[in-house]
């Protein structure tokens, strides 16, 4: 039901269009009234009405004046202008304003009827297409979108000019506009062993309340880092930057915190107030984040929470050194889940608590050959055959190994952390390929089905959909919605173009149960309506 408030000076038409009119069977609630402009706009505010009735000629505050605060501060809200002056320079006013009709009294029932319906049917095509707009958007701009994720790593690595890092967000509708800005970043994870059903839709709910939360702010911006990974551009004035840091662990720690089940980490770097230095930040919110390999049960990683180990000590000796630290487990578990792109920061971070203590030669020789023994340990339980990983470990060693340095231990832990993850990845990729084309032929025999989802082929292939979503944007180079939004629009032209079927009839042959919504998507990425399109090819055609 629409609101609907008048504004009109003279009592007796007051009076005789709020009782006259049946307001509920022209779809409206009559929810008030005032003599003036000037009593009206306090009760406007705050009722919110869809449309507003108002007279032209009125005293203290008129109706043209009312009209143009109304329409600043309500552009979505109806105006119709009743007077008793045939004036065009009225009527010109009124159309400046944004005013929807202009009748002139008497007013007679029909014709308010008429008006009313019409505006009803507009109010809620234009409700509807903002429903629409904004399911669309969703689809389409999945928070994991591959040109969003490219974007940030190409800002955090250091490859734009500020210049064209603000063009490019332009075009991407990220608005990075902020005096204070910092980086967060956070690794959600199902933890082992974790296989059922009702645990892993628990798993679902909770990350989804998380990236929803930061979806929810200006003041963040989520973008995806990988499988299980995301990372938080925070920008705010600077004297609010703490809090809405302070905000996004709560949100993360309050979800995850009191969940046995769920693995979880959060890394915040230091804020900075330029663009040009996110690239500083982001080294050390990467350095931070290593953390979660070396310490698994701490979930925080700040510069506050890592002092202890930030804090380089000249006189440690090798009776000094924690040997937990040293666990090859440490260096399994980075490469079963670490990036090609945290190598860096996980060598400094392994290494730092023993920096000294590598000046002796003994002490050296036996930390290489822990690398070495985890790094091939790890290709092995993977699958990899020592002929294929064998001649580049041993090039690696011959290269770095011969009188080895304090300092070479750092490049030669790299590049043997590095022929493990190229190994790692091209397994992934194999097998990542294998699922992807098992979903891409799935979705080729069912993406005119309404039922199809990212869950529903997920499960269909036996990955997440978290897992699916990421190997899709990067192999496919656009998201899931996306692709099957591109099948089912082929599918809609080419029934456009070979038949008479309605628009209704082909909504539903290409997986669409609204044909409303069918017709606002075809339009949004064809750039003509169901029928301009037919219509259109039949003219080419003669």
């Amino acid at each position: 039901m629409l609101k609907v408030f008048m504004v009109e000076d003279e009592s007796v038409i007051r009076d005789g269009l709020r009782d006259r009119i049946p307001w509920e069977q022209y779809g409206y609630q009559f929810v008030g009234e005032a003599a003036d402009g000037e009593m009206a706009l306090p009760l406007i505010r705050k009722l919110k009405p869809d449309v507003l009735i108002t007279d032209i000629k009125m005293p203290f505050m008129d109706g043209l004046s009312l009209s143009k605060i109304i329409s600043a501060e309500f552009p979505k809200m109806k105006i119709i202008i009743i007077s008793g002056y045939d004036d065009f320079e009225y009527a010109r006013q009124a159309i400046e304003v944004g005013v929807e009709q202009y009748l002139l009294k008497p007013i007679t029932k029909t014709t308010l009827r008429k008006v009313l319906l019409e505006l009803k049917e507009k109010i809620e095509q234009d409700m509807e297409q903002g429903d629409y707009q904004k399911q669309f958007r969703y689809e389409m701009h999945e928070y994991e979108q591959f040109s969003r994720r490219y974007f940030f790593e190409k800002v955090l690595e250091g490859d734009m000019a500020v210049k064209d890092i603000y063009e490019e967000s332009a075009k991407l509708e990220i608005e990075l506009t902020a005096s204070c800005y910092n980086l967060l970043f956070f690794y959600l994870q199902e933890k082992s062993g974790t296989d059922s059903m009702p645990e892993t839709d628990k798993f679902m709910h909770r990350q989804e309340e998380i990236l929803h939360y930061f979806m929810r702010y200006p003041q963040y911006i989520l973008f995806g880092w990988g499988a299980n990974c995301y990372g938080v551009l925070i920008k705010s004035e600077k004297v609010q930057m703490e809090e809405f840091t302070e905000n996004g662990i709560k949100m993360i720690r309050k979800v995850c915190g009191s969940d046995d089940k769920i693995t979880w980490y959060v890394a915040v770097g230091e804020p900075v107030e330029r663009l040009s230095l996110l690239t500083e930040c982001y080294r050390k919110v990467h350095h931070y984040f290593a953390y979660r390999f070396i310490l698994p049960e701490q979930n925080l990683f700040t510069e506050e929470s890592l002092k202890d180990y930030l804090t380089v000590r000249s006189e440690r000796e090798i009776g000094d050194v924690d040997v937990t630290k040293m666990d090859p487990e440490i260096i399994k578990e980075f490469l079963s889940r670490g990036r090609n792109t945290e190598i860096s920061g996980f060598v400094e971070t392994y290494l730092q608590s023993i920096r000294d203590a590598l000046e002796s030669r003994m002490f050296r020789d036996y930390v290489v050959l822990n690398i070495r023994f985890a790094v091939t340990a790890y290709m092995e339980s993977i699958g990899t055959k020592q002929e294929d990983y064998g001649e580049r470990v041993e090039q690696c060693i011959r290269e770095i190994n011969v009188n080895m340095k304090p300092e070479d231990v750092a490049e030669y832990f790299a590049r043997m952390l590095k022929i493990a993850v190229e190994m790692r990845d091209e397994e992934s990729d194999y097998q990542s390929g294998k699922v992807l084309r098992k979903a891409l032929e799935y979705i080729d025999t069912q993406y005119d089905k309404e039922t199809l989802s990212l869950n529903t082929v997920a499960a269909q292939v036996g990955v997440s959909s978290n897992y699916l979503s990421t190997i899709f944007s990067q192999s496919m180079q656009k998201t899931f919605i996306e692709y099957v939004t591109a099948k089912r629009m082929e599918k809609a032209k080419k029934l456009l173009r070979s038949t008479d079927k309605s628009s209704g009839e082909i909504a539903l042959e290409v997986g669409y149960k609204d044909p409303h919504y069918f017709s606002f998507v075809f339009k949004k990425t064809q750039g003509a309506s169901p029928r301009e399109y037919r219509t259109g090819q039949r003219a080419k055609a003669l």
